[in-house]
């Protein structure tokens, strides 16, 4: 580790998170309790390339990118830092009414990334992002339908935030769990996982026939609702948190011809995906359709600074322009930190480093050789039903059998990630009380200069936590 900190130097650090800090998705009993059960709150010190290291001054490999899916150029980028300082002494805030150097110069290079898009909305969290586009669709709704046309589809196992608005769009039923009542006009279509078409009704189904298969279930549910209800689909390109699941074949060619079958705007959830996660700037760009709203946050500044977008096509955001006399004929939205200047610049040099460092081919060609590793520990571990994955945002998912398919309890899954911690200080991630029963996929999603060595190490200590719990 970097400096001469131990542990010693923190132990009011540590005594200060105990006292003090509420963690994100944490049971904070054990760090209240009294004698041997007492258990200390984990402190990250420093970061480099891929590893962290922690107040104890132990080494980790870091395949969770951050813990969720964000620090996709890697820790310890000076140049990032610099530009996020260099900005913030020249300009550092003003509300979005105007605008900002740094912003207009990301959103024209986010821009040429995405054909089809012309404007960018800036927030400060994929949810708050998320939040805007639900937004968008329901002022059109108002605006050109007399509010009917406001229903807001969504997937099951898709995430989309945390707010109460992005939690009624949910798929993830434990995420949501005693979070209620929730925002109404929110529906839910069914997930594209193949391996578990069968529980679906489908499981006679596979490849291209199962994803339009897929991809219909959504036409019955729209009209279910009555078309002239649906004013948007929102979908993750790759499902993140509920097992990442790469849809199949066919699956989204079917899903863009039902949107403008019945006029429903097309809006991709790219918070984990985009920004070269799965290899290419945005996972939707792997299956050639064009969406209306693509919203994204995590990799966009690789977390160097707090940035998310709303992106729309010119026909979205022209719904907005109108010259009438009506006082709210305007998008009238505001987030107070989307006028902050470091994120934007941090996101400028962020794509840079991407750019000059070839970031996307290596995301191909390491997310490639991780997913032929994965399949080879598939044939060593019978608990391995199923690998699936883009670029470096891979999944394993374990099974209790591989001919009744049926999931490995969570409990059994989160010993597989203790092992990778405390024996071999990897840190793995899996899917956590999000779909009951199915909390039985281990995730993989490394920083994008991961190497083979890095990819290696990953994988050993995934095998030697497999073979110790499952024997």
């Amino acid at each position: 580790m970097d400096g001469n900190l131990q542990s010693n130097d923190l132990s009011g650090v540590v005594e200060a998170d105990r006292a003090h800090v509420w963690h994100h998705l944490s049971q904070h009993a054990g760090y209240m309790a009294e004698g041997d059960a007492r258990t200390d709150p984990k402190i990250i010190v420093e970061g480099k390339g891929i590893n962290v290291w922690d107040q104890h001054g132990r080494k980790h490999i870091d395949a969770v990118s951050g813990g969720v899916w964000t620090v996709n150029v890697g820790y310890g980028r000076e140049s990032i830092a610099d530009a996020v300082r260099d900005q913030l002494v020249k300009m550092n805030f003003f509300g979005g009414t105007v605008g900002s150097i740094p912003a207009a110069q990301f959103s024209e290079r986010l821009i040429a990334k995405m054909p089809g898009m012309t404007r960018v909305y800036y927030a400060n969290s994929g949810s708050e992002a998320n939040e805007k586009g639900f937004k968008m669709v329901r002022q059109i709704a108002h605006k050109r339908y007399g509010g009917k046309k406001h229903k807001i589809l969504y997937r099951d196992r898709d995430y989309h935030g945390t707010t109460i608005a992005c939690l009624s769009g949910g798929g993830q039923e434990e995420r949501n769990a005693q979070y209620g009542p929730y925002t109404p006009g929110f529906v839910k279509v069914p997930h594209c996982l193949e391996y578990r078409a069968m529980d679906q009704g489908l499981g006679d189904l596979s490849g291209e026939a199962y994803g339009i298969a897929a991809a219909n279930a959504i036409e019955d549910v729209i009209l279910r609702e009555g078309p002239d209800t649906v004013g948007a689909l929102c979908l993750e390109p790759v499902t993140a948190g509920g097992g990442v699941i790469v849809p199949p074949e066919g699956y989204w060619p079917r899903v863009q011809e039902i949107c403008k079958k019945y006029d429903i705007l097309l809006h991709i959830d790219e918070v984990v995906c985009g920004m070269g996660r799965t290899g290419t700037w945005f996972g939707y760009q792997h299956y050639g359709i064009q969406p209306d709203i693509v919203t994204m946050a995590k990799g966009v500044a690789s977390g160097y600074a707090a940035i998310s977008c709303c992106v729309t096509t010119e026909a979205v955001f022209d719904m907005f322009k109108d010259d009438t006399s009506d006082h709210l004929n305007y998008f009238r939205d505001i987030s107070t930190f989307g006028g902050c200047t470091a994120g934007p610049a941090a996101a400028l040099e962020n794509m840079r480093i991407l750019e000059d460092e070839n970031l996307l081919d290596n995301t191909t060609a390491m997310g490639t050789y991780m997913l032929e590793q994965l399949e080879e520990l598939k044939g060593k571990h019978a608990c391995i039903g199923d690998v699936r994955g883009k670029g470096l945002f891979l999944g394993a998912e374990l099974v209790a059998d591989r001919e009744t398919r049926a999931p490995l309890p969570e409990k059994l899954v989160a010993q597989v990630t203790g092992h990778c911690m405390s024996k071999d200080a990897v840190i793995i991630g899996m899917t956590n009380r999000s779909v009951p029963g199915f909390n039985n996929t281990l995730c993989f999603s490394p920083a994008l200069i991961a190497t083979k060595d890095d990819i290696d190490a990953i994988l050993a200590s995934v095998d030697g936590a497999l073979t110790a719990v499952m024997g």
